[in-house]
């Protein structure tokens, strides 16, 4: 490359960078929807996510001087993280898929899918409870069609992986290397690089909203027994919570992994094999395939409490009064990231007398 052509290029990609102002400006925004647990490390990846160019030094210079209770609350809670060895010779070569429970309680549940190389997270889905065709459909699915065969599955013993364990040895000639087994179960202690993830979610995700539910609980406000409360609490959990979970997977593909790199710039070349979407079955065909073949049945759908309502139009109409009050689910999160609990506690109250008034 030219001197000349050099310059430029440095030219144009520091005129990417944002002023001192501005990024005091976006990290102060980011922390209203961030809450007190991102780092310069994770902020930085955040900004990038949604398009602010910044170093870290920067960045964490800005998040110790715009909120300084906030900083002292991760100096806290810094720990040391004692690294284990581990091996994934290319993108596509290990592909890790796990859920996380913390919120099963209050009827959710996350799964994440992750490529071993380059820990880019693939694909994710929040669901009520475990469900082999969603965690199929939503992540196994999703992350094949989006990137190619990964030349191995690796999960835990959970049996919501039996659907995508089962298409994973069916479509195991199309891999890059078909001399290694097409998947792998192991304990959730082995299965390393997903389970490095699960920290970040619950502390950016899990538990600002655990805090909320369990003080409601505490003040006996919620009635558990009661079918209406359990499935509204799941509803507006999950979509409160997939809000949060989706900032952590843009954020944590966006920021830099010391000695490796940015996840979203090792994976972009993909799998080397690809494979058609077409041949890859939807969840009801791969279900269907499931129980003929191995004459085990599966749970087509399920939900944390009794669908309540009657028809469809109940559904709807109960749904449109509820986003009519709560257009933008997205400050219920925003808001619980930042000790503000009455939002989110009096959306759920209201979803609660909403669907009473359409299931009488």
């Amino acid at each position: 490359m030219s001197v000349r052509r050099f310059w430029i290029n440095h030219q144009l990609r520091r005129k990417k960078h944002v002023t001192d102002a501005q990024l005091e400006i976006a990290v102060t925004s980011s922390i209203t929807k961030t809450g007190p647990s991102y780092g310069r490390k994770f902020m930085t990846g955040f900004l990038s996510s949604v398009g602010v160019r910044a170093g870290e030094c920067r960045v964490g210079k800005i998040l110790r001087e715009v909120h300084q209770p906030y900083n002292e609350l991760r100096c806290q809670g810094a720990r040391n993280l004692n690294p284990i060895p581990y091996y994934a010779g290319h993108m596509g070569h290990k592909l890790h898929i796990d859920q996380n429970e913390k919120m099963v309680m209050f009827g959710a549940t996350h799964i994440l899918a992750i490529d071993g190389f380059s820990s880019k997270i693939v694909a994710q889905a929040t669901m009520p409870v475990k469900n082999n065709l969603v965690t199929y459909d939503q992540v196994y699915r999703t992350a094949v069609a989006n990137n190619g065969m990964w030349v191995q599955l690796r999960v835990d013993h959970g049996r919501e992986f039996y659907l995508s364990l089962y298409v994973q040895k069916k479509l195991s000639q199309h891999r890059h290397n078909t001399s290694r087994p097409p998947y792998v179960q192991t304990t959730s202690s082995k299965n390393l690089r997903i389970e490095r993830i699960w920290p970040e979610v619950n502390n950016r995700v899990n538990y600002p909203l655990k805090r909320v539910l369990v003080h409601l609980q505490d003040q006996e406000m919620l009635n558990m027994e009661d079918n209406i409360t359990k499935f509204c609490l799941s509803h507006l959990v999950c979509q409160v919570s997939q809000v949060g979970l989706g900032r952590v997977v843009q954020s944590w593909n966006a920021h830099r992994i010391p000695g490796r790199g940015v996840p979203n710039q090792l994976a972009a070349i993909g799998c080397p094999s690809g494979v058609s979407v077409e041949l890859v079955p939807s969840a009801e065909e791969a279900a269907s395939m499931y129980e003929q073949e191995l004459g085990s049945s599966l749970t087509w759908v399920s939900s944390f409490g009794l669908d309540p309502f009657s028809s469809e139009q109940d559904r709807c109409n109960a749904e449109q009064l509820f986003g009519h009050t709560y257009p933008d689910i997205t400050v219920l999160f925003d808001t619980v990231v930042n000790y503000e609990d009455r939002p989110f506690q009096e959306a759920l109250f209201h979803l609660i007398n909403v669907t009473e008034r359409f299931t009488e």
